[in-house]
Formats: C-alpha cells, structure tokens, sequence
C-alpha cells in the first residue's frame, strides 16, 4: 500500500471518526476545547524541548563534539508541534510521543538501525589506503 494513501487519506479518515465519537461521548464544545488544548500545551512543551535541545547541542559544539542526536531531536519536535497543531487525536498523540525525550530517543534510533542496515558485500575487497609524499620531491621544488 503507498504511504501518500495512508498519509493523505487514511490518517484524516481516522481523525474524523474520532472526533465524531469522542464529540458523541463528551460533547460538541468539550472536544473542541480538548483539540485546542492539546495544541496549546503541546506547542508549551515544544517550545521547552526545543530550548533543552538546542542548549545540549551548544554544549556538544563547545566540547567539539558532533550533535548529531541533537540536530535530529530537534527536527522530530518541530515534526512534534506541527502534528500538534493540526486537529485530530491521532496526530496529537504521536506528537506528545515525540516531545517526550524517551519515546523520541527510542523512535530515532529505531529508525536508524533500520537505515543503517545495508546488505554487506563478503567479496568486496577494497583496501583503505593513504597518500604520502616524498620530501626530496618537496625540497627540489
């Protein structure tokens, strides 16, 4: 099945069958409220993640260190506010999984091991090798 599908089409159909039976149990105006919400406080604890994220990746750079951890956290919770944003419960929940520090940690590197593994070649005989040069070739010039 083509994930555009499941994205566009899907994913919204379920959002609105949630919303009519939540709004069925709870009411019109309270799951309204409740959508609104969830965009508020989840956008209030972007905003605090995203603040942590960016003071941790300062002090990986201060310390001379890649903040690659730092750089992909803080692209999953800005994915995080704008699933918020949008009006649905489905969407609300996996953003709250992203803006939590455990769940995000274990989804990224999830999804990096699934990256990383590639088929390895056992006939690949490639030799790492370096360049020196000579310096009687440097002093004739």
């Amino acid at each position: 099945m083509n994930p555009l599908f499941i994205v566009f089409i899907a994913i919204p159909a379920l959002e609105i069958f949630l919303l009519i039976k939540i709004g069925g149990e709870i009411g019109a105006l309270s799951t309204v409220s409740l959508i609104f919400l969830t965009a508020v406080v989840g956008i209030y604890f972007a905003k605090i993640q995203g603040i942590k994220t960016m003071r941790s990746g300062l002090i990986n750079l201060y310390q001379n260190k890649n903040p690659v951890y730092e750089i992909i956290s803080g692209a999953s919770i800005g994915i995080a506010a704008i699933l918020l944003i949008i009006p649905g419960f489905v969407t609300d929940t996996i953003g709250f999984l992203l803006l939590i520090p455990v769940t995000r940690r274990l989804l990224i590197n999830f999804f990096i091991k699934n990256k990383n593994k590639t088929p390895e070649k056992e006939d690949d005989k490639t030799l790492d090798g370096e360049i020196i040069e000579d310096k009687k070739n440097q002093d004739e010039l």
